[in-house]
Order: C-alpha cells, then structure tokens, then sequence
C-alpha cells in the first residue's frame, strides 16, 4: 500500500526559508516524486521532480536556483527546500509519486503522470 504525507509548510516572510518533507511508504527505487503547487483557481503546477533510484532532478524555471528537491531513499522520504521565497509562491504545495517513471524528463511536470498524491500543504509567503 502506498501513502504519501507532506510536512513543512507555513508562513514566511519574503527572502525567507522553508522546507516541505513528503513520507512515502510502499515504493520501489523505480518510482519518481515531484512536488506541484496549486494557486487558487488554477492548474495544478509541476516544479521540482526527482526519481528515487538515480536521483536525477529536474525544475521549473520559476524555481530553479531557489528551490532544491531531494531525496533519502533509505528513508523513502523526498524533500523541497525553498530559498528566496517571494509573495508569488504562496499556494498549496503537493507531493506526488508515479510508481514508474521512463522518460521522465520529457514528463515530469505532468500531474496526469503521477498516481498518487498527498494532502497538500499551504506556504504563505509575506512581502
């Protein structure tokens, strides 16, 4: 069985930090995790994927320099840490994983691609 847990979310003041954590239970090196954020009325966003096994990494180019994903995979855990934070990046921010992944860079940013999701937790960024 599988389940996914986001943590880390907040408030913050822009400049400022924040870490998101995501326990994934259930998985096997072949899965692959992103993080998505959703602002109010809109798609839901991909911007930082990882594939367990290789740890290859991939972003979007409004986060990339400020937010890193990572991954332990002794501890099935991934990881976003959001540096730079600005008002902009104040939504709802997922975790999701696909059991397999092949061809994921051309992929990852799809939320049509990953089977499973957390619960979503909020970051408000304050300017």
């Amino acid at each position: 069985q599988v389940h996914l847990v986001e943590s880390g979310g907040g408030s913050v003041q822009a400049g400022g930090s924040l870490r998101l954590s995501c326990a994934a239970s259930g998985y096997t090196s072949a899965a692959c995790f992103g993080w998505f954020r959703q602002f109010p009325g809109k798609e839901r966003e991909g911007i930082a994927a990882t594939t367990l096994g290789s740890g290859n990494t991939y972003y979007a180019d409004s986060v990339k320099g400020r937010f890193t994903i990572s991954r332990d995979s002794a501890k099935s855990a991934v990881y976003l840490q959001m540096n730079s934070l600005k008002p902009e990046d104040t939504a709802m921010y997922y975790c999701a994983a696909a059991r397999l992944c092949i061809g994921w860079s051309a992929r990852w940013s799809a939320p049509s691609n990953y089977g499973d999701w957390g619960q979503g937790t909020q970051v408000t960024v304050s300017s």
